[in-house]
């Protein structure tokens, strides 16, 4: 179907203008580069896409028609105005304001040395994405929610046991981190050997890592069968039919079961699927821990196999299994991914919770229905295992 884009153009506070619907060719709401594209050159001066308005005619976080809130920062020409009121909202985020991408960009600009404009690529509730060009090269401006704040403590904690495994930090703050560029591409297509590779390298970096650092979310399974319960005793639960929520309920002693394979509780990536590998000319880069937390790691494995084609997902699998035998030598990972299977799905529901509890009206498109979805998908899980049954 495609995105379609009308945005409502302010300056200095004032609506000056409403420009669209136009097309754009990338589908996804946050990627928001061929929006600057379109609008600066339309326009003629620069602007910044602050936040998501509406969506219309959509599912998922793509395709449909999207309104966007955009700050131009000089005054464009020949525009008649238009009736838009910027409400504020205490759960905005700061770089939905023009104010706070300014003192983002100050911020990064103490750290690099500046040699043109800041690209705007990403924006939406879980994060803001710049590339900034600087003397050194290009590096990468993240902005991060306070609900992603684990995102600088996960990387260092790698670091330590693999540097190469996870992007370089050039400069950290709350909200904030400044990453050195990655040549290469995302691993989608990737080979099983290089599957084999970053799965098994993230297992070893996970298993090295001695006291959980500090400052990290505790998700580990007891923790997280608690948060489970709560969603369903409230208004998650109620968009369950009866016999979804008492199917659910019965996976609880699975959380114990996880707990006795043998596996440590370690820092686990949280969303460790191959749009978050990089690879160029070395071995695979590790993106985007965003959903970092203290926990059990077959959360990782599993959301490896998940999204890779179905003749790459036991190459995932066995790696996945014989790199924690090797680390913890009476531990059980294949007998875990398979209980955890429908347990991850569970934890993605209050993972999602997490986010609508905690960014404006407008943004939760995003993911409403999502933590309901999630507990569909899990109980799907505990009837039909996807899991490479053999390993």
């Amino acid at each position: 179907m495609g995105r379609t884009v009308t945005a409502l153009v302010t300056y200095d506070g004032s609506c000056v203008g409403t420009v669209g619907p136009f097309p754009v060719d990338v589908p996804w709401w946050a990627e928001v580069g061929p929006v600057v594209a379109h609008l600066e050159e339309t326009l003629g001066v620069p602007v910044l896409v602050l936040r998501l308005l509406t969506v219309e005619g959509a599912d998922g976080a793509r395709d449909g028609h999207v309104t966007y809130h955009v700050a131009a920062l000089r005054p464009p020409g020949n525009r008649t105005g238009c009736d838009f009121t910027d409400d504020d909202h205490p759960l905005r985020l700061p770089w939905a304001r023009a104010s706070g991408i300014r003192e983002l960009l100050d911020w990064a600009y103490r750290h690099v040395d500046r040699t043109g404009r800041p690209e705007q690529r990403k924006t939406w509730n879980l994060a803001g994405l710049f590339r900034l060009p600087t003397a050194d090269g290009p590096v990468w401006l993240k902005a991060i929610p306070p609900f992603a704040a684990a995102e600088p403590i996960a990387i260092a904690a790698l670091a330590e046991v693999d540097p190469d495994l996870v992007p370089t930090v050039l400069a950290s703050a709350p909200g904030r981190l400044l990453l050195a560029d990655i040549p290469g591409t995302d691993c989608w297509d990737a080979s099983p050997a290089v599957v084999a590779d970053v799965v098994r390298r993230l297992a070893a970096a996970q298993a090295g890592i001695g006291t959980a650092p500090h400052g990290i979310p505790d998700r580990r399974p007891e923790i997280l069968a608690a948060a489970v319960g709560e969603l369903l005793d409230g208004p998650v639960g109620a968009e369950l039919r009866p016999e979804e929520l008492r199917a659910v309920r019965g996976l609880r002693p699975r959380w114990e079961m996880l707990a006795d394979c043998g596996l440590p509780d370690t820092v686990v990536h949280g969303d460790f699927h191959p749009g978050n590998w990089r690879r160029g000319d070395g071995p695979p880069v590790v993106l985007d821990l965003a959903d970092a937390h203290l926990g059990n790691p077959v959360l990782d494995g599993l959301r490896a196999v998940d999204f890779l084609p179905a003749d790459r997902q036991r190459a995932a699998a066995e790696a996945w299994i014989t790199a924690w035998r090797a680390a913890v030598p009476r531990s059980r990972p294949a007998e875990a991914l398979r209980i955890g299977e429908p347990l991850a799905q569970l934890a993605y529901a209050v993972r999602y919770q997490e986010f609508l509890d905690n960014i404006e009206p407008s943004e939760r498109v995003y993911h409403l229905g999502d933590p309901a979805a999630a507990i569909r998908h899990a109980l799907d899980r505990a009837a039909r295992p996807s899991v490479p049954a053999s390993v």
